[in-house]
This record gives structure tokens, C-alpha cells and sequence, in this order.
């Protein structure tokens, strides 16, 4: 049996497994099994937190994998939660550093509720060039650890996100992999609102941490709404990048149990 724990970041829920004794490996199948809403746990992601190999590691590595079973380099609401997770499990106590795909990572825990395992946390994120950020089709193309496509449209409760996410997802603009898309509006409020197709998913997520930052990067707009939450993100335009990037949101552990490896 594997033990794990359901964890969510602003209603983007994960499959988090603690594999410091690296005796878990899991193929794409049983990972997709894992993370089925009908017949398994039901997750948008699977994440394994491990030892870390060397100091430059840091307190851990993430191993992040989609639903589909196979891994992304980065994301940011399961980067966010595996702090959490790694901070419930006593790896960590407030601060931290640590390796995911796409290269190091920094982050604190600002306000953690031990009863209710719920929590905010501020999360590092990679510095994105400003020539790496091409107008493409109706919007922009940028990686903020995994590609994305943002496009601004009018009436954001209007869009078929899954419909258009999948259609623009594969675009040959968008590269040989295609990209994550996302759409934003201006809220009355002042913030903005933000709405993703993951792919990996393949369908609308109700946030997505990487398309928060690259939405408020386009826009320069440093408020976020979802549909599972608010987010604040923090940058600063330094010269042709954007440096000192940091995604703020929610973090909570909603359950555990066990699951049989396939073939138990």
C-alpha cells in the first residue's frame, strides 16, 4: 500500500506521496490510475517529495507529474503545496530551499494553522527575460517554468475554456509540445481575473500557479483571482527580466490514506 496525502493550492489538487526512502516508483499508468476522479484518488497532479541527492539540493526534491501520468518541469500551486507538505512532515519548519525541474526553488511558509492544516505560502519562482515573452496569435507566449499562452478577452464567464483551451493548446504558434492557455479580463475590483487550460490535464483547472505568474507578468497587474482563489504575485521589471518573482496563495492538506500500488 502507498500512504499519501490530498493536498489542494487555490482548488489545484494533488496526489503528495513522501518518498525520502526512494523505495516508490510509480509509472505514467499508475500515476494516471492514482489521479482518475472515478476510479482513483482523483487529483489534477501527483507530486513526490524526495531526498535530496546533494547540498545543492536543498531540503528536498519535487517530482511533479500531470494527470496523464507524465512529468512537467514546474507548478506552482503543487510547488506551494509540497512546502506545506514538506512542513507537516517536519522537513522543513518555515523557510526553505528546494529542486524541482526546472531548477531551484525558494520558499516560506507565512501563515500556517497546524489544526486545520491550511496555510499561505510564498513561493520563488523562476525570472522570466523580457525577450522571452512574443506576441503569438491574439496574445502572448512566455515560460514561467512551463509555457504558457495568455489572451485577454472581454467576457471571461463566457468562454468555453475547455473547448477553446484544447483548440489554441495545440497550435503549431505555440511550439512542437503546444502550451498551457490562459485567458484573463480585468475584475471591477482592480484585480484580474484568470482563467487556465492545463495541458497534462487537458482540461480547465479551477487555478494554475505558473498561469498566475505569467498573467500578471503580461499584464502587470499583481492581484489575481481564480476560480479557486486569490493569488498575489510578486516581480520586479529589472532592466530586460523580470527578477525577485514570488506567486502567494493557499496551501491545504484536506485528507490521507492508502492506495494499492498497481498489481497489488
Amino acid at each position: 500500500m502507498i500512504q499519501f496525502y490530498k493536498f489542494d493550492g487555490a482548488g489545484n489538487d494533488f496526489v503528495m506521496i513522501d518518498n525520502r526512502d526512494g523505495k516508490i516508483c510509480l509509472d505514467a499508468k499508475q500515476i494516471e490510475r492514482i489521479c482518475h476522479r472515478r476510479i482513483g484518488v482523483g487529483a489534477d497532479g501527483l507530486i513526490l517529495l524526495e531526498s535530496p541527492k546533494t547540498a545543492d539540493d536543498g531540503d528536498f526534491v519535487m517530482r511533479y507529474y500531470n494527470s496523464d501520468g507524465h512529468t512537467a518541469t514546474m507548478c506552482g500551486n503543487g510547488g506551494r503545496c509540497i512546502v506545506a507538505f514538506a512542513h507537516l512532515l517536519g522537513v522543513i519548519s518555515k523557510k526553505t530551499t528546494f529542486r524541482a525541474d526546472d531548477g531551484m526553488h525558494t520558499a516560506e511558509i507565512v501563515v500556517w494553522n497546524d489544526k486545520e492544516r491550511y496555510g499561505l505560502v510564498k513561493l520563488g519562482m523562476k525570472e522570466v527575460a523580457t525577450d522571452g515573452i512574443r506576441r503569438v496569435l491574439d496574445g502572448w507566449l512566455l515560460n514561467t517554468g512551463v509555457p504558457h499562452y495568455v489572451q485577454r478577452v472581454e467576457d471571461i464567464d463566457s468562454i468555453d475554456v475547455k473547448a477553446e483551451g484544447c483548440r489554441l493548446r495545440h497550435h503549431p504558434d505555440l511550439g512542437t509540445e503546444g502550451a498551457n492557455v490562459n485567458f484573463i479580463c480585468d475584475a471591477a475590483d482592480g484585480s484580474l481575473m484568470v482563467r487556465t487550460y492545463e495541458r497534462g490535464v487537458e482540461d480547465e483547472t479551477w487555478s494554475c500557479g505558473t498561469g498566475v505568474t505569467a498573467c500578471a507578468i503580461v499584464s502587470g497587474n499583481h492581484s489575481i483571482r481564480t476560480r479557486g482563489g486569490d493569488f498575489k504575485v510578486e516581480f520586479e521589471p529589472m532592466g530586460n527580466r523580470y527578477e525577485k518573482v514570488n506567486l502567494i496563495g493557499p496551501a491545504a492538506c484536506n485528507f490521507e490514506g492508502c492506495v494499492p500500488a498497481l498489481g497489488e
